[in-house]
């Protein structure tokens, strides 16, 4: 039966439903009061507030021979706040367990908290065993934490990491739909190798377990009609929704099959990536991307989850870059007209430094690591993000735009309109380009590339299109293709920056990196 059905027995037009004032003020109180301890420790009232509940896990535990000093978190706050349980109440109260808490809210007599809970009565909602808790309150180290991912996030500063992802994505909604960009969902599973560099996870269905192969085993069928694999980026798919929607963004998981054990990769990873139509040139891309990533910085300033990012306490703080060189960069997003230089200016720079690089710098290769952090130092005085724009079209992907300027300036060859964003510390974060609207001159390029559609006219270029199906790709070509172009920014990179955190596998909840996937 409907929980409210007997309220409304009787009522009529002559003798309508009267509400119970009592219930009435029951909801105003649930209203208003915190509803978790971050709301609780900003609540600082004058006088003791009774009937108070409060749910947590318990941090610590003190015991004393009246008391125990109980330290109270939810994921809502760095810090911990403070319960008084008499001692008749404190039994099951251990380090882990999942409690809740009923008494009043009072203003503390002790140091490093204005309120604290005097507890009447005590409920433990889920039990714990102190003596095999893996997550003590004395120190312990990331590598260790990363063999417990299930349980690593229960550490005050690794919740806080995982708050900051969830305000940042907020943070990043409201800015994109400001601009009227529309947020799309793209497939995970794609039959298309957007960066063709074959470091893609293939996807199967079925038992993956080897058997005997005899001639009475037939071929299991294959779950699609082609090869598919899990997707490096969105770009191509964003491409075709943008010609359906206008300027687009997602902020998808994306996967590398790419053996590299250092702490900028991760093989699951979010990307961040928008396309933008309409446009004729790079500057509108770069200067959305530096207006997102200021917006950002902007928008948490002063606020509980920066203030919390920037705490340094015990040992812990040698596992973080400084509150100073954190701050540093945050301040570097605020700055005005970030610089921007083209690659070849980029390889003077380096070519004149008396740095002894470990590679030489070379037009028409890559910009290594070291390099990328010369020019960020550099060039942006170590604290302004730099653009470094006109790389060589041999060194990047098929489908960015050829440069109509090159004939006009000193490159020694052809070069893409394309970016890269480089950081202080950190190197690359994020990447961008025009793409090849025109659909002759993408055909070239594929081809250029070995990746060449299947309804290409050239039987030989064919043959490698069963395992990178692009001819949908190029078909947004043929039917009102207008100039366009996007980016795609290193979501978890980007937290790895702003936080000061070491290392890329400790900014995602469950990392998965060249050889581990622990649950």
């Amino acid at each position: 039966m409907n929980s409210i059905s007997p309220l409304l027995r009787g009522a009529s037009p002559r003798n309508p439903l009267r509400l119970v004032p009592s219930r009435v003020i029951s909801r105003a109180f649930i209203s208003t009061a915190p509803s978790s301890i971050a709301g609780f420790l900003d609540f600082k009232p004058h006088d003791p507030v009774s009937d108070v509940k409060i749910d947590g896990f318990i941090r610590s535990v003190r015991a004393q021979k009246r008391y125990a000093f109980v330290s109270l978190g939810d994921g809502s706050s760095l810090e911990s706040l403070q319960a008084v349980v008499p001692a008749d109440q404190a039994e099951g109260l251990n380090i882990g367990a999942a409690v809740r808490l009923h008494g009043s809210w009072i203003p503390s007599q002790g140091r490093g908290q204005s309120h604290e809970l005097q507890v009447e009565r005590a409920i433990v909602l889920g039990p714990s065993d102190a003596k095999t808790f893996p997550i003590q309150k004395k120190y312990q180290t990331p590598e260790y934490l990363r063999t417990l991912p299930h349980l690593r996030s229960r550490i005050p500063f690794n919740s806080s990491v995982l708050r900051f992802r969830s305000e940042i994505m907020t943070s990043l909604a409201k800015f994109f739909s400001n601009r009227q960009f529309i947020q799309t969902h793209t497939p995970i599973l794609t039959s298309s190798d957007c960066e063709g560099a074959g470091e893609v996870f293939h996807v199967s269905a079925g038992d993956p377990s080897p058997s005997p192969s005899t001639s009475k085993t037939p071929k299991p069928k294959p779950f699609f009609r082609r090869p598919v694999y899990t997707t490096v980026s969105a770009q191509l798919h964003l491409e075709a929704l943008a010609q359906a929607l206008g300027n687009v963004w997602t902020l998808s998981p994306t996967f590398r099959a790419e053996q590299s054990d250092t702490p900028r990769h991760l093989s699951e990873f979010y990307m961040l990536e928008a396309e933008i139509s309409f446009i004729d040139n790079l500057d509108s891309v770069m200067d959305l991307v530096e207006d997102m990533l200021r917006h950002i910085c902007t928008d948490f300033a002063g606020s509980r989850i920066k203030q919390e990012l920037m705490v340094r306490t015990g040992e812990r703080a040698s596992d973080l870059a400084t509150a100073e060189q954190v701050d540093q960069r945050w301040n570097g997003f605020l700055r005005q007209d970030w610089p921007r230089i083209t690659y070849t200016e980029a390889i003077d720079i380096l070519k004149r430094s008396e740095t002894p690089f470990a590679h030489t710098p070379i037009w028409g290769k890559d910009l290594q690591t070291e390099h990328e952090k010369y020019i960020a130092m550099k060039v942006g005085d170590g604290h302004s993000p730099v653009f470094v724009t006109n790389y060589p079209r041999d060194i990047k992907a098929f489908y960015m735009r050829a440069n109509a300027e090159d004939c006009n300036n000193s490159s020694p060859g052809t070069t893409a309109e394309c970016f890269d964003l480089l950081v202080p510390d950190f190197c690359e974060i994020a990447g961008g380009s025009m793409r090849e609207h025109r659909l002759d001159s993408l055909l070239e390029s594929m081809r250029a590339n070995g990746v060449a559609p299947s309804s290409s006219d050239d039987a030989t270029e064919s043959s490698q299109s069963a395992e990178n199906n692009l001819d949908w790709y190029v078909d947004l070509r043929r039917w009102g293709c207008p100039p366009h172009g996007g980016f795609g920014l290193g979501f978890d990179r980007l937290i790895c920056y702003l936080t000061g955190i070491q290392t890329i596998h400790d900014t995602a909840a469950f990392p998965r990196w060249y050889g581990r996937c622990d649950c």
